[in-house]
């Protein structure tokens, strides 16, 4: 087999236009597309920049051809059975013509297309073309063909398109429609070809493996194939040489006990072993005709939903080699508006910043791609468990025929290219499209399990039901879930006992104090989230010098959040709980603050859930969102130049081996009922602590409460505590002298910070939490909190320290970005925190935290 790279391009506007002039090509290297040629090109604005987003959509809405010309030799072509031109994307509608001949029409992004072009071909130089007509046109087309359908973010016409459907905007992203040869284009030279490699494994509850290999042969010549399954140190663990390849299929099977294979498990859980397969084709004499390798890892992935102690509904949780797991993670949207300047080093930053962050899971949404196959390998390797959704997003689906089959294509060459992956656990048929389907009182009852539902006014439910399960089913070994969120048993998608949930009732819906989250759980919350600004540097980036735009209310600054009526429900989570200030630096702060508070709080009382066998109250969070697709203001937990947001740090504390928790409730009680003016009201605190290993741990728990006006105020205790394994551990619940009863509402009680910390049994620091009374707007921060920083002579770590508990410190320094090891900080007397500061360079550092006056 020979392949011949086409990637040497020249691209024009189709009547010529503001990209290029009539005629005019501009040289292209592909795989690529129109955006990012014309800003090599210096023909557009940079639309990350200022309001150029906007001074761009005419090419979305434009023609553009792209031509190549290329050789291939006499002797290629004689020597050669079958030619084949391999798309393995194209972005979206083209027309590709080889020599004159038009050999393909595509019209969806997320497949691969292969074209027989022998008979096409010719010795010497030949020309293919492109002719790329306008996505956003065809879809505005299609949709006056088929009818205008219901969803949430971008333009309708989308829902008819197989195309990115984050292109048309979300409410965390531009519209930027991009098109052109988003992935490599070659030709295949061969006699015969493995055409499918489908390897499967099945690791049974005792843990033995059993592995089966399916092999498709292009031509059904005689031949000959080998299978050969190599361990992670190249030794050859199982092989079969002798497999006739002349009825074009043959399968291999091996079976290995418990121990003989190593087993891949999630970070945190144990190792994750990569093993190889090859697959090697030869014909009658012996002479390699084509070879194919894929890397596997064996596990067994299942999702349980069981009863539980206690509580309505079902578990919804993951479990892997029989260990049950807290699922803490985020969602992926995709990682530019450009995806074809996501290359490897890039997916594995993010990558390396989610593990670096403690999180298990990634969650690929719905409304953007199948992601590039590195992604996935990375999270083989890392042990991030995949949760895969198809590409349906916020949306009434049509579901008409020619819809349909493309659906089907896409569905059978996706699932196809991502089995084999160890990472990846579940797929999920679409994001929130039931919820569409129950705001707008669609057709719609989920005790109906036998209907074709194309004929009702929800025809996708086909789709979600009905085709995507057979496939999945019938081509992969991974769990199928019809949606995210999806409860199941019946019940809607909002019922928090069954299934995942999306749990938007913090910013959007009700708009809940996120104090509120232990009350807005779930089985499973795959989604929720709140907003913060993003690092300083990059919002200055965005403004591009624009000093006058330099306030959160500018044009600019509100072009870049694309979230509707992001104002009030900043300021309203903003002035609930802070005082704050306007000034740009400020009000980068307070969000960030905010978000991290409220995050961290989630996963820290969603933790709590996850109590031990039949109470997995809540067995997972994935956050909204882990990354940006363009520099913006968004739910991002890190901003598109891979800068965490403080609330990544505050997650990933809460996502230790070991956490402790705390939480503070006051609890009125009336004389009688018949009374309102006499009344008790007292403070409760609960305590408990969590340990995500699997075996108990003992540790010593120090209780302590601080007089946030009292420097030489103590109260406290310390005792040992064994935690249990893959569980929380209640620890105390109960009153605090500090906070004794009160019996007026104009008593204001003293501002009491409760802290804990679980010891080591050598005294060191596995976690720490301060609890503080909120809101903290109402607190009277105290001037001279003795909060020092102390940078080391090696200028690349700090050491924080103060007299008088502290809240909220935030580190930066002038000048180039450093590397914190952690961000968002509480401290109490007595426990100072050092924190590495990589790059730091011994710069001064500048630090806020909340009440210090800088707001």
């Amino acid at each position: 087999m020979k392949n011949i790279t086409i990637n040497d391009w020249t691209f024009t506007q189709v009547g010529g236009g503001k990209g290029t002039k009539q005629d005019e090509y501009l040289q292209a290297i592909g795989p690529t597309t129109v955006h990012v040629e014309l800003l090599k090109a210096k023909r557009i604005p940079d639309p990350f920049i200022g309001l150029a987003e906007h001074d761009v959509q005419w090419i979305g809405e434009s023609d553009w051809i792209f031509k190549s010309l290329f050789t291939v030799s006499e002797d290629d072509l004689q020597s050669s059975k079958q030619v084949d031109l391999i798309f393995e994307g194209l972005d979206t509608f083209a027309s590709c013509i080889l020599n004159g001949e038009q050999i393909l029409e595509t019209e969806n992004q997320f497949v691969g297309y292969r074209a027989n072009v022998l008979h096409h071909l010719k010795p010497g130089q030949n020309e293919l073309v492109l002719n790329f007509s306008s996505a956003f046109k065809k879809g505005r087309d299609l949709e006056k063909q088929n009818g205008k359908l219901n969803l949430w973010n971008g333009d309708s016409s989308r829902l008819h398109v197989r195309k990115a459907q984050y292109n048309y905007g979300w409410d965390w992203g531009p519209i930027l429609m991009t098109v052109g040869p988003w992935k490599p284009v070659y030709l295949e030279l061969y006699k015969n070809r493995i055409s499918d490699l489908d390897i499967r494994s099945e690791v049974s509850e005792s843990l033995d493996v059993k592995m089966t290999v399916d092999m498709t042969f292009f031509d059904n010549t005689a031949g000959q194939a080998t299978i050969t399954l190599k361990a992670p140190d190249g030794t050859i663990v199982a092989s079969d040489n002798n497999l006739r390849t002349n009825e074009g299929k043959r399968r291999v099977a091996f079976s290995f006990a418990e121990g003989e294979l190593q087993l891949w498990y999630p970070v945190g859980y144990g190792e994750q072993p990569i093993y190889t397969v090859e697959a090697d084709l030869t014909d009658e004499n012996g002479t390699l005709l084509d070879s194919k390798t894929q890397k596997v890892g064996f596990r067994r992935a299942i999702v349980v939903q069981e009863k539980l102690v206690d509580q309505p509904g079902l578990s919804f949780f993951f479990e892997v080699n029989n260990v049950p797991l807290f699922a803490g993670g985020s969602n992926w949207i995709p990682g530019d508006s450009f995806l074809t300047t996501m290359n490897s080093d890039r997916y594995r930053a993010w990558l390396k910043l989610l593990v670096e962050g403690n999180q298990n899971m990634i969650r690929v949404w719905g409304g953007g791609i199948y992601e590039a196959d590195v992604f996935y390998d990375i999270c083989d390797e890392m042990g991030i468990l995949v949760w895969q959704d198809f590409m349906f997003g916020c949306g009434q689906y049509p579901a008409y025929d020619s819809f349909l089959a493309l659906v089907k294509d896409e569905a059978e060459y996706n699932v196809k290219r991502l089995r084999h992956h160890p990472s990846l656990c579940i797929f999920a048929g679409n994001n929130e499209d039931y919820q569409i389907a129950e705001s707008l009182n669609l057709e719609l009852n989920y005790d109906d399990e036998t209907s074709d539902f194309r004929k009702t006014n929800f025809p996708a439910r086909h789709i979600y039901e009905r085709v995507l399960p057979e496939i999945v089913g019938r081509l992969s070994n991974i769990h199928y879930h019809r949606s995210s969120p999806y409860s199941g048993q019946g019940k809607i998608t909002t019922d928090r006992t069954f299934g995942d949930l999306h749990q938007w009732n913090v910013w959007h819906g009700t708009q809940e104090p996120w104090t509120k989250w232990d009350i807005l759980s779930g089985r499973f919350v795959s989604e929720f989230g709140m907003e913060g600004y993003p690092n300083i540097r990059t919002v200055d980036y965005w403004l591009g010098g624009e000093t006058r735009e330099r306030f959160p209310q500018s044009r600019i600054n509100n072009s870049h959040n694309k979230a509707d009526g992001f104002e009030r429900r900043l300021e309203l989570y903003l002035v609930e709980n802070f005082k704050h200030s306007f000034e740009m630096e400020s009000y980068v702060y307070a969000t960030q603050i905010m978000q991290a508070e409220c995050l961290a709080s989630a996963y820290r009382l969603w933790r709590r859930n996850w109590a031990g066998k039949g109470k997995e109250y809540t067995a997972g969070a994935l956050v909204w969102q882990l990354n940006d697709c363009w520099p913006t203001t968004s739910w991002s937990i890190a901003d598109y130049f891979l800068r965490p947001k403080p609330a990544y740090f505050a997650i990933s504390r809460e996502l230790r081996p070991y956490t402790v928790g705390i939480t503070r409730k006051e609890v009125t009680t009336f004389l009688d009922d018949r009374a309102a003016a006499d009344f008790t009201i007292h403070t409760v605190i609960e305590l408990w602590g969590t340990n995500s290993t699997l075996t108990e741990k003992k540790v010593t728990v120090e209780f302590l409460n601080h007089d946030l006006h009292d420097a030489t105020f103590k109260d406290g205790w310390t005792k040992t505590v064994t935690l249990s394994p893959n569980s929380s551990t209640e620890i105390f619940s109960g009153g605090i002298h500090a906070l004794p009863e009160r019996t007026l509402k104009s008593q204001i009680p003293k501002v009491i910070v409760v802290s804990a910390r679980l010891l080591d049994g050598d005294g060191t620091v596995l976690a720490r939490y301060s609890n503080w009374p909120e809101p903290y707007k109402f607190i009277d921060f105290p001037k001279d909190s003795g909060f020092k920083v102390q940078v080391a002579s090696d200028g690349e770590s700090v050491t924080l320290s103060s007299k008088v508990p502290v809240k909220g410190v935030i580190l930066d320094a002038e000048g180039e970005d450093v590397k914190w090891s952690d961000q968002a900080i509480d401290l109490i007397p007595g426990d100072e925190q050092v924190v590495q500061a990589i790059g730091l360079k011994g710069r001064i550092v500048q630090a806020r935290h909340i009440g210090d006056e800088t707001a």
